[in-house]
């Protein structure tokens, strides 16, 4: 059974839906669920923890410091005992409180701690979804990495009809289960990737070298959402300003030629990632000692191995999925078409660096993800955190949908 003895972190939020917890509730007790939960104060206008715990069969967690639960810290052993926490409401105001990194109740504080997936449910009314600060919270959150269901149209509490209703539990039951049969599949499939990211620098002498402005935040975000579906990942990041983070494994270099020899040495893997802006050429001779200004003439260059191509046809260690990046300053879904088929990827993300506000050294992005169908999906203008989710998801949306062992 794929829900039974899942462990669930229910939050019920302050809103008029508040009461359809209970029959969530009902539904994943019949399937075995272990069911705790968190009621907010706004909450308790619309539910009361009696109707939570009669149905639950356990506390109701209410106060960020429990006087009769001294030897327990509430907000950290919540969040580590889950295998989820689900939030339902999640109302405009909760959106806005976790975007800021807000923590001033038990609700917030056990989510802030979290280090397991959060789901949030949205209900609101529908100009109140709309609003352009709500839209900018939401795209924020699933940048955090944060889950959504919902909303969907529908006629709302207040009389008004359009988008912000709330899903129904049997919507949401059927998440969570799809969820978890996914999160299982996953997991007995022990999926690894690689992603490279940053620029290379090919020294002409001990201080000068060929490079690029590419940052490496795209990559390191793209490999982020990976580790965070479960997916052993190790980022190979050239010399750029690249951020640490616990369970994500990092190979430095500086070359062309280093990156091709960690990224052999992780190969066989599922999944390859090729986001680094690997320089093309680099110089035919290196200089021991640093050139005066005098003596530096013309440089010959010679061509860097290319390490899409080389993943790409690798018939004998080739990555089931390899994904490749198309820096582009003109013509950029031809061009990237052309260099999906010659480097024989599954998925290119075409990546105009020709604008100041997104690409190369910003934390903006706006990218196409094209398929070997030929078929383009633009991604518009966010933070590089909310693309890497979105390319990560389609990625992973591949392995689930295309493997016939699913059960």
């Amino acid at each position: 059974m794929t829900l039974k003895n899942k462990k669930i972190l229910l939050v019920i939020g302050g809103g008029i839906s508040a009461y359809k917890a209970l029959d969530l509730v009902r539904l994943l007790k019949k399937k075995s669920a272990d069911i705790k939960t968190i009621l907010t104060k706004s909450g308790k206008n619309f539910v009361t923890p009696l109707s939570i715990s009669a149905l639950t069969k356990s506390k109701v967690y209410e106060d960020i410091f429990d006087a009769n639960n001294e030897s327990e810290i509430d907000h950290i052993s919540l969040s580590r005992w889950a295998d989820i926490i689900l939030v339902l409401p999640a109302t405009a105001n909760f959106l806005s409180k976790l975007k800021s990194g807000r923590a001033e109740d038990l609700a917030t504080t056990v989510i802030l701690a979290s280090n397991k997936d959060i789901i949030l449910v949205p209900a609101m009314n529908v100009r109140m979804w709309l609003h352009k600060a709500t839209q900018e919270n939401f795209k924020t959150l699933v940048g955090y990495g944060y889950k959504f269901i919902g909303p969907t149209s529908g006629e709302m509490a207040c009389g008004e009809y359009g988008e912000g209703k709330m899903s129904s539990p049997r919507q949401i039951f059927s998440y969570l289960s799809t969820y978890f049969k996914n999160k299982n599949f996953l997991k007995k499939k022990n999926l690894s990737a690689l992603v490279t990211s940053g620029p290379t620098r090919e020294y002409i002498d001990p201080v000068r070298y060929i490079s690029n402005e590419s940052s490496g935040k795209q990559g390191y975000e793209i490999a982020l959402a990976l580790s965070k579906f479960g997916i052993k990942t190790t980022l190979i990041a050239g010399p750029s300003v690249t951020n640490t983070h616990k369970g994500l494994k990092i190979k430095k270099v500086k070359t062309a030629d280093q990156m091709l020899l960690e990224v052999k040495k992780l190969l066989p893997v599922d999944i390859a990632i090729c986001a680094a802006a690997v320089s093309d050429f680099k110089p035919k001779f290196t200089n021991k000692n640093k050139l005066k200004k005098d003596e530096i003439g013309p440089i010959k260059l010679k061509k860097n191995i290319d390490i899409l191509n080389y993943l790409g046809k690798n018939n004998k260690l080739r990555p089931k999925i390899v994904v490749g990046f198309s820096a582009e300053t003109n013509d950029l879904i031809k061009n990237s078409m052309v260099k999906l088929r010659e480097k024989y990827c599954d998925f290119i993300i075409a990546n105009d660096v020709s604008k100041k506000n997104t690409g190369f050294n910003v934390d903006y992005n706006k990218v196409s993800f094209i398929d070997k169908k030929g078929k383009i999906e633009t991604i518009s203008r966010n933070k590089k955190s909310y693309i890497a989710s979105i390319i990560v998801k389609k990625i992973v949306d591949n392995f689930l949908i295309n493997d016939k062992n699913i059960n």
